[in-house]
């Protein structure tokens, strides 16, 4: 590592060069060859794949998405002339349209039209799957309908694909977040412009061609809309943390007398070291969501490990380059007119923190404890889920069709039921239409449609709808009875098979094949990032503490988004209409995302610990010394992702807001009370036994230190070499 960065130190506009060459290059190649984002979601073996399968054999045209068009008179009825006139016209517009495979007009059956005339149904079936349904697409199909609009006739629309297609991105979260780190890195480092600067350079330029790689990938690889957005934001957390981490290293070696070369190399041969290790982890958490096997999840696991890596590589290479070019004029011109042979010593609140963690170690480990449980109570009821458009913004086209569906004929009309049957022999629609009337007698049914043959007489489709929304817990336990109650009875003695699909039962598969794969995702990341830490830190008992504390953090996230979304604790706030199960990827991305992050995190505080035992041998001051040195750097990264986050928040999807409230609560734990707390009150309490390992174990690990073992004192004062130097207190 000492190489590498002397070579990039002195070697500065060559690596410089590089890193902007490769920038352009791939954003040229990126914009020439253009990019194929695509949601491409796929459930193997199950029952709503099933169905699926059987509807784009028989029915082609109810086997891409169905959207909804609503219409309401805002005076009279539906069937007045006029307007049914018009909202005619409005349907063979839309028949007209390229992917439109078939119009259902709400006067085709008196069941499309609500009780009072008013409100009106239109199934629109598309050449598309809803994953794969196009911005561009959705927002033709909305502009059409749309502009038959009245002041008499209000036209809405919804469906999995116009909800998507009309969802927008964050693109304000990056720039608060850029803006956030730039204000808290300039107060981080004693407000020297220059020293907030870099980390931030470091992190841009590294996404900037992260981004662009990313296009690229979309050719090999599905990579769903958000897979860049999620990346961005990842990196350019643990980008800033990165070269934060390092810059502030070469700050304190600077101050002690160290030339800015040496000062460089000696950041990279230590905190660098460090950044390796936690960059390695991350990328291991994040390409663990491979082990679901959900191909859903694989452009993003590849997207953000891609520029997770590419931020490492900066922090190692980059970033020494730009220390070059900087040299003193990181530091502020009070602390270069007196840094000649002076070491540092950390001061001011993080010193006297960590003797009161020490004085009181028992006490603080045990309330923290406690805190964490209570906070990750609620995580035990968790109910998993995927949003549906009534969480979507007020002001949202498809949130006002859901609303208007909702008055006019009852929540359930919101999320259908399909109920699919393939037919062997003549008597299995016999069997097929007594499924249907057990299903209609069930409590929670509102209404079965009239079942429709294929062409082929060989199957048949019904589609049911509940009396509850989509996401609620009524509608789950209605699909479990049909699917495991009602069907099998049906099916028993004869060769009819029964399938259920639509958007409801899609979500309750996938939250199926998550939760069972979830134990053995969990299970792959900790066990490799409990090795990885063991062979670094050559202890047993630091690897166990950081895997079981990482656990307790994410634990203690998914509690704070269960009480929030869950039951509902957070609806004023967080303005929503009602409480709702977690959407079901977002645990998977919050735990791979997370235990990097907090990985991080534990790697920047033991690392500085451990390099002061190696050199001590004392704990109880390696423990003390490494939470005083690299407590502000741990709370000014977790501010900035924190701020990042909680921009979240206010942005209009549930699913947005649930990733806001889940990470900062996440990274707030886990930096203020678990790394500044828990677990440097429980490496005091353990003594000596941190750093414990079996010597035949200690034999036949491969060898990394994250410090080396020839860091030398700072030079003396005047002569740049030697010891004897006074101390200087760093501001904080």
């Amino acid at each position: 590592m000492a190489s590498l960065a002397r070579w990039c130190f002195q070697h500065r506009r060559i690596v410089l060069a590089s890193w902007l060459l490769a920038l352009v290059g791939f954003g040229v190649v990126s914009g020439a060859v253009g990019t194929k984002y695509s949601n491409n979601f796929s459930l193997p073996n199950t029952d709503s794949t099933e169905a699926t399968a059987l509807l784009k054999a028989s029915f082609p045209s109810q086997a891409g998405d169905s959207e909804q068009i609503v219409v309401q008179a805002r005076t009279g009825t539906l069937t007045v002339p006029a307007t049914q006139r018009r909202v005619e016209a409005l349907l063979a517009k839309v028949t007209a349209l390229p992917f439109v495979t078939h119009v259902t007009s709400p006067y085709s059956s008196t069941s499309l039209i609500s009780p009072a005339g008013t409100i009106g149904l239109a199934t629109v079936s598309v050449d598309q799957l809803p994953q794969n349904v196009t911005k561009a697409m959705a927002n033709t199909l909305v502009t059409t309908a749309q502009s038959f609009a009245t002041s008499q006739l209000n036209v809405q629309l919804g469906g999995q694909g116009v909800e998507q297609g009309q969802r927008s991105t964050q693109g304000k979260s990056e720039v608060l977040g850029f803006f956030f780190a730039l204000v808290i890195l300039y107060f981080a480092f004693g407000r020297s412009l220059l020293s907030a600067v870099l980390p931030l350079l470091s992190a841009a330029l590294a996404i900037g061609v992260g981004v662009s790689i990313i296009g690229l990938l979309t050719h090999v690889t599905s990579v769903p809309l958000f897979g860049p957005i999620l990346a961005v934001l990842v990196a350019l957390g643990v980008g800033v943390d990165y070269a934060l981490f390092i810059v502030t290293r070469h700050r304190r070696e600077l101050l002690a007398g160290r030339d800015p070369e040496e000062s460089a190399v000696v950041a990279l041969n230590t905190s660098g070291r460090a950044v390796l290790t936690a960059g390695v982890i991350v990328c291991i958490a994040l390409l663990g969501m491979f082990a679901l096997q959900v191909s859903f999840l694989y452009g993003v696991a590849l997207s953000a490990a891609t520029v997770v890596l590419l931020t490492m590589l900066a922090s190692l290479t980059l970033l020494p380059a730009m220390l070059g070019f900087i040299g003193l004029k990181i530091l502020r011109p009070k602390d270069r007119a007196g840094r000649d042979g002076v070491t540092v010593t950390g001061s001011g609140f993080w010193d006297r923190w960590a003797a009161i963690v020490q004085a009181r170690s028992a006490v603080l480990s045990g309330a923290a404890l406690l805190l964490i449980i209570v906070i990750a109570l609620p995580f035990f009821s968790l109910r998993l889920g995927l949003s549906d458009a009534g969480n979507d913004p007020k002001s949202s086209t498809t949130r006002q069709a859901y609303d208007l569906l909702a008055k006019g004929f009852g929540p359930g009309f919101n999320g259908p039921l399909t109920v699919v049957a393939g037919l062997g022999t003549p008597a299995d629609q016999t069997h097929f239409e007594q499924v249907l009337v057990t299903v209609a007698a069930d409590r929670d049914v509102a209404s079965v449609g009239v079942p429709r043959v294929s062409p082929s007489g060989l199957v048949q489709v019904a589609v049911v709808y509940p009396k509850s929304g989509p996401s609620t817990a009524a509608t789950t336990s209605l699909v479990q009875r049909v699917r495991h109650r009602d069907i099998p009875a049906a099916e028993a003695g004869s060769t009819l098979v029964v399938h259920v699909g639509g958007d409801t039962a899609v979500s309750l598969d996938f939250s199926h094949i998550l939760s069972s794969k979830m134990p053995f995702f969990v299970g792959i990341v900790v066990l490799l990032s409990f090795l990885l830490l063991m062979v670094v830190f050559r202890s047993l008992v630091i690897p166990l503490t950081a895997s079981l504390m990482n656990l307790l953090s994410i634990g203690a996230a998914l509690g704070v988004m269960t009480a929030a979304f869950q039951y509902g604790w957070g609806k004023s706030i967080l303005d929503l209409p009602e409480a709702g199960p977690i959407d079901v990827f977002v645990p998977v991305l919050l735990f791979a995302i997370l235990f990097g992050l907090s990985t991080d995190y534990e790697v920047f505080l033991v690392s500085r610990m451990h390099e002061e035992w190696v050199h001590s041998g004392d704990n109880r001051r390696a423990v003390a010394r490494g939470q005083a040195e690299t407590g502000r750097v741990i709370t000014a990264a977790a501010l900035i992702m924190i701020f990042v986050f909680v921009s979240f928040i206010f942005g209009g999807q549930r699913v947005i807001k649930e990733v806001g409230v889940g990470f900062s609560a996440a990274i707030f734990l886990d930096a203020f009370v678990i790394r500044t707390v828990l677990v440097p009150s429980l490496m005091q309490l353990f003594g000596p036994s941190n750093w414990w390992l079996p010597r035949w174990l200690d034999r036949i690990l491969p060898t990394f230190h994250v410090e080396p073992d020839d860091l030398g004192p700072p030079p003396a004062s005047g002569s740049g070499t030697g010891p004897g130097a006074r101390p200087v207190e760093v501001p904080s």
